[in-house]
């Protein structure tokens, strides 16, 4: 049995107009299902994906339609390091566009974050190799809503067409 270990705190650039879903997967599969869930779901979104093998050749495998985005999301991958993960990421789509339906690819058991924030992937590594403990998305908050902030809220999501009325 081995005992050491070490904690790593990776950053994932996420850039501006930009979306990043990181989340585990367990089949070399899932790079041309989670490609297809993106071009047919948002036809004309751009995005660049990529899968770290965890057995056999242990490649980072990738695919997507946007070249610098595909280049972000396996150096991305390369430097989580760990297994099973997948990077995508985003622009001209919304995470909400697509989120359910990557959940719903038969290989992908985890979605770790969807998000346009600063995300920091903690990851553990061990004499076997690595593996994402979790993440962090965004800042810490600062204080709980008020009524003016409330208000603010629910203009927001109707100004962007996400709510009705």
């Amino acid at each position: 049995m081995s005992t050491g270990y070490k904690i790593l705190i990776v950053d994932v650039p996420v850039p501006e107009k930009t979306n990043v879903i990181i989340g585990q997967t367990h089949f070399i599969k899932s790079v041309e299902d989670i490609a297809e869930v993106v071009a047919t779901s948002v036809p004309n979104a751009k995005f660049g994906l990529a899968f770290n093998e965890a057995s056999g050749d242990r490649l980072v495998r990738f695919d997507g339609n946007d070249p610098e985005l595909v280049q972000l999301a396996i150096e991305s991958a390369k430097r989580i390091g760990a297994g099973h993960v997948f990077v995508l990421y985003l622009r001209d789509a919304w995470p909400i566009n697509i989120l359910n339906q990557i959940k719903n690819v038969q290989e992908v058991a985890h979605v770790f974050c969807a998000t346009a924030n600063p995300v920091q992937v903690v990851v553990i590594e061990t004499s076997q190799g690595r593996g994402v403990l979790g993440v962090v998305d965004g800042y810490t908050v600062v204080g709980v809503e008020k009524e003016e902030d409330k208000k603010k809220r629910i203009e927001f999501l109707r100004r962007i067409g996400y709510k009705r009325g």
